[in-house]
């Protein structure tokens, strides 16, 4: 981002004018919202600015969309929403944005600062609501600060650990007049590793018979990608990558060993505990990756353990690293070419051994699953069809497990997928990189449960335009849930039972394209169809209840669960 030597001359304008320009001023193209009268001075002053705006049907679909955004580009998502209920239905994406460490801004609506403190219509407190899952909460009562607050908020969002940050404006401050100069557009600091500590890393390496790799987090860029790449094919590394991150590792190099997800493939585990020298780059090993936090022992790591992390704070909460590297990741793979083994490494054979495991255990075509429709066959079709750069979008359900271990991810920023685990986020991120980048193709991996969660906002696809695809897996049940009650209570079905609409009728309906899909062999040409189209579209997909797993059954699980009673 170019810096200007200079701040824009003050003139005298609307608190709402300034806040616009100062969206103008950091670089923000895009911005989604639903819209409100308690900032409707926000609004007017959009309406003259070159800045994109979606217009969606709730706000937690809309807060879903700037994170998928910020996600992508690593630059923070914008979103406003209207007050009280607005805010708190906006408060889904802001939870996401947290765990998942992306850059964010929630711009929310305030009641008049005469109102304050009397609950007025639609008050909330926002530090209180949003305190623990945002980085920053910040209420704007001056205008003339709008410069300063909103310039800070872009740097607390970029820096770090990235992640959201709420900024609450009042709607009688949004229509007050000053005079004030813009500020200055923000930068995004790097924290780089020192020279002295990439020569212990390269010493470690060079001391290591059995090193794994583990990448993670947020604060990566297509290059810093390509660096660690190189580096590890200099050395030869296994590389996993994190919960949901595989796009941070090419699944078609000879180094890739798999990602730390749910139903890890067992083999993966068994290497990684086997390691004697464990290299973190930019994740934090939460629950996920981590297994429940038993892969590793806690607070101090059996293996020699390096940690590299953009936040200082991150370095020593949890695992104690035999080396810390407070660095970005970009930073870090940056500095990487200056670490390079000066002899042949002894683990080649079990890094050759950690891919072919990884290439047995994604390979979709010996997957059988109860009923007409084989998903790894309509797995291996994806593979066959689509372009390597599909951005390939899912919320939260078994059903994303098919995405997880079957498509081979090779290329960065085409992930997106919450590591919090929040129902519903599949079609609004669809349509978040659909408006980013809509010349990729996009395609959204969605339960029946999981869809109509933020379903409505297949009308905001339809209305800009946006030619996504929802493979739509129908069971007629809240999958995971009812997985998880059949092992704990066998046979004791409760609550999570649905009855759906027919989703062909549903996306045709709001003016898209909807198939359905019975058979393995009426997969291909639905595909076909949907991609011809043009249109957004809805691939209704009728699995077996049964099919729980791609290798397991409800039937299964009862009976195992039983056994043990």
């Amino acid at each position: 981002m170019t810096t200007p030597s200079t701040s824009s001359p003050a003139q005298s304008r609307t608190g709402g004018q300034i806040l616009v320009q100062q969206l103008i001023t950091h670089g923000v193209q895009q911005l989604f919202c639903v819209p409100g009268e308690s900032y409707l001075a926000v609004l007017d002053a959009l309406h003259d600015a070159d800045i994109g705006v979606t217009v969606c049907r709730q706000e937690g679909g809309a807060a879903m969309m700037a994170e998928a955004q910020g996600k992508l580009t690593g630059q923070p998502g914008i979103c406003f929403v209207t007050r009280g209920p607005g805010a708190t239905n906006a408060s889904a994406g802001v939870h996401i944005a947290h765990q998942d460490s992306t850059p964010m801004i929630l711009f929310v609506g305030q009641v008049a600062r005469g109102a304050m403190g009397r609950e007025a219509f639609q008050e909330l407190d926002y530090s209180a609501v949003f305190g623990t899952m945002a980085k920053w909460v910040v209420q704007i009562d001056d205008p003339a600060r709008v410069p300063e607050l909103i310039s800070r908020a872009f740097h607390v969002a970029t820096s770090g650990r990235p992640g959201p940050v709420v900024v609450a404006l009042p709607e009688d401050m949004l229509t007050e007049a000053a005079t004030v100069a813009d500020a200055l557009p923000y930068q995004v600091t790097e924290t780089y590793p020192g020279a002295a500590q990439m020569a212990e890393l390269a010493e470690r390496l060079g001391k290591a018979k059995q090193p794994v790799a583990i990448l993670g987090g947020s604060r990566w860029s297509e290059q810093a990608v390509r660096e660690f790449t190189a580096f590890a094919a200099d050395w030869s590394l296994p590389v996993y990558c994190s919960f949901r991150r595989q796009m941070l590792f090419a699944a078609t190099h000879a180094c890739y060993g798999g990602d730390l997800g749910l139903g890890v493939n067992p083999k993966l585990l068994a290497r990684i505990r086997a390691s004697d020298l464990v290299l973190v780059v930019g994740g934090r090993l939460s629950e996920v990756p981590s297994q429940g936090y038993e892969l590793f022992d806690i607070p101090t790591p059996a293996q020699p353990f390096v940690h590299v992390h953009a936040d200082a704070d991150e370095l020593g909460k949890l695992y104690r690293p035999t080396q810390a590297i407070h660095a970005t990741p970009q930073a870090f793979a940056a500095a990487l070419n200056a670490v390079r083994p000066t002899a042949p490494v002894p683990w080649k054979a079990h890094t050759e051994a950690a891919h072919a495991d990884y290439l047995a255990w994604s390979d979709p075509t010996p997957i059988r699953i109860p009923g007409d429709l084989q998903m790894g066959q309509v797995m291996q079709h994806l593979k066959d069809v689509l372009p390597a750069d599909t951005i390939f979008c899912n919320g939260a359900g078994n059903f994303a497990t098919w995405i997880h271990r079957f498509w081979p991810f090779t290329t960065f920023a085409s992930q997106l997928a919450p590591t919090s685990g929040s129902m519903g986020y599949g079609l609004p991120a669809g349509v978040g990189g659909k408006r980013l980048w809509p010349q990729r193709e996009v395609v959204i991996f969605a339960g029946d449960g999981d869809f109509l969660m933020h379903g409505q906002e297949f009308a905001t696809a339809v209305q800009y335009g946006l030619p996504i695809i929802v493979v739509l897996l129908d069971n007629a049940m809240y999958g995971t849930i009812r997985m998880h009650q059949e092992r704990e209570y066998p046979g004791r079905v409760s609550a999570t039972a649905l009855k759906n609409p027919d989703f062909k009728a549903y996306a045709q309906a709001f003016g898209g394209h909807g198939e359905r899909v019975e058979r393995t062999e009426d997969f291909a040409p639905a595909l076909a169809r949907a991609r011809a189209s043009g249109l957004p579209s809805v691939l209704h997909c009728l699995i077996d209840p049964e099919a729980i797993t791609p290798t397991g059954t409800l039937q299964g699980i009862r009976k195992a669960a039983l056994a043990k009673q």
